[in-house]
């Protein structure tokens, strides 16, 4: 085994591009120490990011945020701008394992460790949030729900490394939120999550909303129909029942001891409904 600390993106692509055997990226090492200490995976380079310029930084920018491949979850949390104009990414990043994981998980390892429970990764769609995948090639921007293609797998192409995750200004009269169901009441997997972000217009009512959910199926869901269903309104009963069965109806769960396909598509339709309400009133909805 291999382990490199490159100090440029262009060193790291290189290394990666060019090995024979098994490679992985390291950043904070919450899943991939795990997996390797299990026997799950041996690669025989292990390319820490670390050191590379720009990849541990919350930048804020005209545009927006961009953050780092590096940064640690316990970072965003620290960082008021970031928190201020999107709350409900900060939460799901926050809830990623335990006090000591959040000083060293990212959002971009949770985002490519493909898991559909991941828990940053619905708040991250619902944002529109995009990823910067720097390869051979050069660098592509592309919207974070297309990364992970399944339980595991990502599109990502031998080389590329996903270098960071941007995030829109906020305009005004915005708002996100996201919640998940688990067992515990601390440091477990979502049987079931739901993100939600919406904009609203002079009168209160939802101008663009996008609705995704987590644990629902081989990989987060972006529902369409449901994002669509939120526009023009203020979240008037039917319109939450309407919204409710769009989310229970989308899911694709799996039946195990954590919960039944019936249960999750229930909880999903119930989360989806909170947190539609916790992004309205944060966007200023009355």
């Amino acid at each position: 085994m291999r382990y490199i600390r490159p100090l440029s993106i262009e060193d790291a692509v290189g290394e990666l591009a060019k090995a024979v055997g098994p490679a992985a990226i390291l950043a904070g090492g919450s899943d991939l120490l795990v997996r390797m200490k299990g026997g799950f995976v041996e690669p025989e380079l292990i390319v820490d990011i670390k050191r590379i310029g720009g990849l541990s930084d919350v930048t804020e920018t005209a545009e927006g945020f961009r953050i780092g491949a590096a940064v640690p979850c316990a970072v965003l949390g620290e960082n008021k701008a970031l928190r201020k104009a999107w709350p409900g990414v900060v939460e799901a990043a926050n809830l990623i394992g335990s006090k000591q994981v959040q000083g060293r998980c990212t959002i971009t390892g949770n985002l490519c460790n493909a898991s559909p429970a991941a828990d940053s990764v619905p708040a991250l769609v619902a944002a529109g949030a995009k990823a910067v995948v720097a390869g051979p090639s050069g660098k592509r921007t592309i919207a974070v729900e297309t990364v992970p293609t399944g339980p595991g797998r990502t599109s990502l192409a031998k080389g590329e490394i996903v270098e960071a995750i941007l995030l829109d200004k906020r305009p005004e009269h915005a708002g996100d939120a996201y919640l998940r169901f688990i067992p515990r009441t601390e440091m477990d997997i979502a049987v079931v999550s739901a993100g939600v972000n919406l904009t609203l217009d002079d009168k209160g009512a939802i101008k663009t909303a996008r609705v995704a959910l987590g644990a629902a199926a081989p990989t987060v869901l972006l529902v369409e129909e449901a994002g669509q269903v939120l526009v023009g309104s203020k979240l008037d009963e039917a319109t939450m029942e309407r919204l409710a069965k769009i989310c229970s109806g989308a899911c694709r769960p799996i039946d195990d001891k954590r919960g039944t396909i019936e249960f999750r598509r229930k909880v999903a339709g119930v989360l989806a409904r909170r947190v539609a309400a916790i992004a309205y009133k944060r966007a200023g909805g009355k």
